[in-house]
């Protein structure tokens, strides 16, 4: 049991002034009797694994680790994960909510935060710990179970919980879980598709249920249900980006496709995340969207000399040898890639039979690589 008076309470913010604000205003509400500090997740969890600690309020945006990770670290620790988290954050984002719900948070609050309101929380949030319903004691039983081996048992006590609790997305998931250890496909796979039936905002979930299908190589179920966590979370991204690649190496372009449309919609302002993806398609030799993302970039990025030479690459692959001509001119006024963006050039000159400006772009080649096989191959057809 846990005394609202006397219990520890570990502050974790970035920001001094933060940690102040709140430290003053628990002294106020005479909350708690020893209270910690920690300017991040990596050192609360040092605070957390030295001292005696009941409570932590956790900032969500930290640098070294914020506070999505430090409570992911408390919820895998042994010692830790049953230890009260309420969450606080300056963010708005659905991601934030994503993040703390998923990984069992016990409160969340938004700053600025109030006395009255900090004072209501905390005392929802212990009352809860120290009286806990008959669902999450059943929960806690299968957890023990599981970790000692007897499935049976684990599962009879998850069945009570979703029967307890029968809209709680997380416990329909978890009974999922153990069916799935326990060899159950079929029982396993109508748990994760009841969880996301009761619960639209369930990330976890969807990925989940995307990696089964992927596995049974249904790829348009799992894709479906990537695209699905992409419209609710950025924390999967490079997962579905690596997705696609796979897609690509399968031949399911159209697919892929469809993956990354949907990581750059949600992705808007990332321009990295968006040139990757280029460059993958680029390599794969996805033309038709390698084109349609080089148009896209360039219209974003105008002054990217970069992209106008990928631009260039991508309509001379397609045989435009006059569209990539004009990107690999203005690639070369800008020196990108002095040597390849000039022998590209004397090459579409070569084509076109306008043998002077081919000569003249293979000279330039040669005098910044004398010894150049392809521009010395090219010049003996000039």
């Amino acid at each position: 049991m846990i005394d609202i008076e006397t219990m520890s309470i570990l502050i974790v913010d970035d920001l001094k002034s933060m940690r102040t604000i709140i430290k003053k205003t628990l002294r106020n509400l005479n909350l708690g009797k020893n209270i910690f500090s920690a300017d991040n997740g990596l050192e609360g969890l040092q605070c957390l694994h030295s001292n005696h600690v009941d409570l932590a309020l956790v900032d969500w945006k930290m640098p070294v680790m914020n506070g999505a990770q430090m409570l992911d670290a408390i919820r895998n620790d042994r010692q830790l994960r049953d230890m009260p988290v309420i969450m606080v954050t300056a963010e708005s984002e659905k991601d934030v909510v994503m993040d703390v719900a998923e990984i069992e948070v016990d409160g969340y609050l938004l700053k600025p935060l109030t006395p009255s309101i900090l004072d209501e929380k905390i005392r929802t949030v212990v009352d809860n710990i120290n009286y806990p319903d008959e669902a999450t004691l059943s929960a806690r039983k299968a957890r023990t179970c599981e970790e000692a081996g007897k499935l049976g048992s684990a599962i009879r006590y998850m069945e009570v919980a979703n029967r307890l609790k029968p809209s709680a997305s997380r416990l329909i998931r978890n009974l999922g879980l153990l069916y799935g250890k326990a060899g159950k496909s079929e029982a396993s796979e109508r748990c994760l598709l009841k969880a996301v039936s009761v619960n639209s905002q369930d990330a976890v979930t969807r990925h989940i249920l995307s990696k089964i299908y992927w596995k049974k190589k249904e790829w348009t179920k799992a894709v479906e249900y990537e695209c699905e966590v992409l419209s609710l979370t950025t924390r999967f991204n490079d997962t579905a980006i690596q997705a696609g690649e796979k897609l690509l190496d399968k031949n399911l372009n159209p697919l892929a496709i469809q993956l990354f449309t949907k990581v750059i919609s949600v992705t808007e302002k990332n321009f990295l995340m968006k040139e990757k993806i280029l460059d993958l398609c680029m390599e794969k030799g996805e033309l038709g969207y390698s084109k349609t993302l080089a148009d896209m970039l360039i219209h974003e990025f105008p002054s990217n000399h970069v992209l106008l030479f990928k631009a260039g690459l991508v309509y001379e692959a397609m045989g435009e040898e006059d569209k990539a001509l004009g990107y690999f001119l203005e690639a070369d006024k800008n020196r990108v890639n002095p040597v390849e963006t000039k022998l590209k050039i004397a090459r579409i000159y070569y084509l076109k039979k306008k043998m002077i400006q081919a000569d003249n772009y293979l000279n330039q080649v040669l005098r910044l690589d004398s010894k150049n096989k392809d521009a010395l191959a090219l010049r003996k057809t000039v």
